[in-house]
């Protein structure tokens, strides 16, 4: 029963990732007391890009070709590993959140070679930036991950997220340290305010989007979904400790942890709804906060 349900996950999160930005776009509109795009706008979008050609610069080899392809390979295979509350990963092996880790380290470093390759000063400052932030993110997510295995016994993330509260009931409020330190880090890696904007244009503030910036047509389309797939990923991780709680059946944990998800679309619309973008001084100093909260997680676990 729960191996069809983690089926059932992957297929949710194939269909329904793009979902979450529309979520996201459609609460923004309400806070601006507008009506705002139409919630399957993403769809959209990514079926227009998908009919168009891509343009290619005569600089350019074909790292800058495969970097959204391998993006979304990796973006997918960490789909595989993440489970969704009490349902497990569709592959699930000790050991896997180090691999769940470093997939997220490869997709962003495909990403960065595609942008120096274009020779660009522009796209190598924005991958600059990208991989600072990236670097103050892990520490945050790893010691995070570490905190979790020491609450579970268990290094598979599936063992986890299966019952954070079974091991450990007096682990709630480290849980929920842990939900804040992720959320940062779901914020950073998705380029969302208050660490990026990804509607801006102006050139001094621009992190990831500046990457994509010759990327068009099917590339692009792909960077996008990559992109989907890695919000509803991390929001798993973000789900599962925030809601620790387990229902009797796996389709009740199934429905919670999607339940989860849309609510944390429209948390993060609140969120890019009343802050304003950080200066770029000031995001490190987030996510060292982040990975304090992490630190101080471990240490209620362990204490």
């Amino acid at each position: 029963m729960r191996g069809a349900l983690s089926i059932l996950h992957v297929l949710l999160a194939l269909a329904l990732s793009p979902l979450l930005l529309g979520i996201i776009n459609r609460t923004k509109a309400a806070f601006g007391g507008r009506r705002g795009p139409p919630l399957l706008q993403p769809y959209y979008d990514l079926a227009k890009l998908f009919g168009k050609g891509a343009t290619y610069s005569r600089t350019t080899t074909w790292l800058f070709r495969a970097g959204p392809l391998l993006s979304l390979a990796c973006a997918l295979s960490a789909l595989l590993i993440v489970p969704l509350g009490g349902i497990g990963g569709l592959v699930a092996f000790p050991g896997d959140l180090v691999l769940f880790a470093y997939l997220f380290g490869l997709m962003r470093f495909v990403m960065v070679l595609a942008a120096l390759d274009t020779g660009s000063a522009f796209e190598g400052m924005g991958a600059s930036r990208e991989v600072q932030f990236a670097m103050l993110a892990e520490p945050a997510l790893l010691i995070g991950l570490g905190a979790l295995a020491a609450n579970s016994r268990s290094l598979s993330l599936s063992g986890l997220y299966a019952a954070p509260l079974a091991a450990a009931p007096a682990c709630l409020p480290a849980l929920w340290l842990l939900a804040g330190a992720f959320l940062v880090v779901l914020l950073a890696e998705n380029a969302r305010i208050p660490v990026d904007d990804p509607t801006t244009h102006l050139e001094l503030t621009m992190i990831h989007e500046v990457m994509l910036l010759d990327h068009s047509g099917v590339d692009l389309a792909l960077a996008e979904y990559a992109a989907a797939v890695k919000l509803w990923v991390l929001g798993a991780l973000v789900v599962g400790v925030a809601l620790p709680w387990r229902s009797v059946t796996a389709a009740g944990d199934l429905a919670l942890g999607l339940a989860g998800l849309l609510a944390l679309a429209v948390a993060v619309g609140i969120i890019e709804s009343i802050m304003a973008r950080l200066r770029l001084v000031r995001v490190p100093q987030l996510l060292v906060t982040a990975a304090v909260l992490s630190i101080l997680a471990a240490a209620w676990v362990l204490r």
